[in-house]
């Protein structure tokens, strides 16, 4: 990991939420929200790129003024700074099908989003009437997440990535915050070296692998730590705020 990374033609700052923009409390620290905004006003996009859906992201996003896009569902979808969706990808039902009868198999907690509600341990029997997004296990029991995971690889059907250290988090194959935040680059005529992005947890590797400068998060599982090129602090200690401080120049 270069510890000495540091450049001022940046043109777009990639925030995942949880664990990076937001604290502990879920909030956003006013260190943060003061660099966020100071980007916006030198004429850097400023995106969240998450693993929440657009109910749950875009009052953020509309707190913070964000004036850009909002890549939610680790890529599923692609929505304008207004509310516009301009992408979906969603996972067959055969999939979805599949994935209930591994939470119920090895009787983990679980989460199916669809495009219009969040299911947790209340999947509906009408599923096929739901167009669907992602599909979330999460187990404090290794082997179990690990029989899952090998469930899942089998025919390379979905991508899988985590939130946390307990969590599977899967989306249709090929679906991930990296392709998202090229295609939003492509919309805006930016390079993907011009890039920041910055994350904590597995479904950020591809995107933080992807960009010009990838930031970890001091509070990032370690892998993530492994492929960035520069570490911040935790997100409970302003760390979006010091790597948008460093990285364009202002320290």
């Amino acid at each position: 990991m270069a510890e000495n990374v540091k450049r001022k033609d940046y043109k777009l700052i990639a925030l995942d939420m949880d664990g990076t923009m937001l604290n502990t409390r879920e909030e956003v620290s006013d260190a943060n929200r003061e660099a966020i905004q100071r980007a916006q006003e030198e004429g850097v996009h400023v995106i969240l790129s998450t693993g929440r859906g657009i109910r749950t992201c875009k009052p953020y996003a509309d707190d913070l003024g964000l004036q850009s896009f909002l890549v939610t569902v680790n890529g599923s979808e692609i929505w304008t700074a207004e509310g516009e969706l301009l992408e979906r990808e969603l996972i067959e039902d055969d999939l979805i099908k599949k994935m209930k009868r591994l939470a119920d198999e090895y009787d983990t907690h679980y989460w199916a989003v669809s495009t219009e509600h969040v299911f947790r341990g209340n999947f509906p029997a009408n599923m096929e009437e739901y167009d669907w997004l992602k599909f979330g296990f999460d187990t404090f029991d290794d082997e179990k997440r690990e029989a899952i995971v090998r469930a899942l690889s089998d025919k390379n059907e979905l991508e899988l990535s985590n939130s946390s250290l307990t969590n599977i988090e899967v989306n249709a194959v090929g679906i991930n915050k990296a392709e998202a935040v090229q295609k939003v680059c492509d919309r805006l005529d930016i390079k993907m070296e011009q890039v920041i992005a910055m994350g904590d947890s597995l479904n950020d590797i591809k995107m933080i692998e992807a960009v010009g400068c990838g930031v970890a998060m001091g509070n990032a599982q370690d892998a993530v730590k492994e492929v960035a090129n520069y570490q911040t602090d935790t997100n409970d200690a302003d760390g979006v705020a010091k790597a948008i401080h460093h990285l364009l120049g202002w320290s």
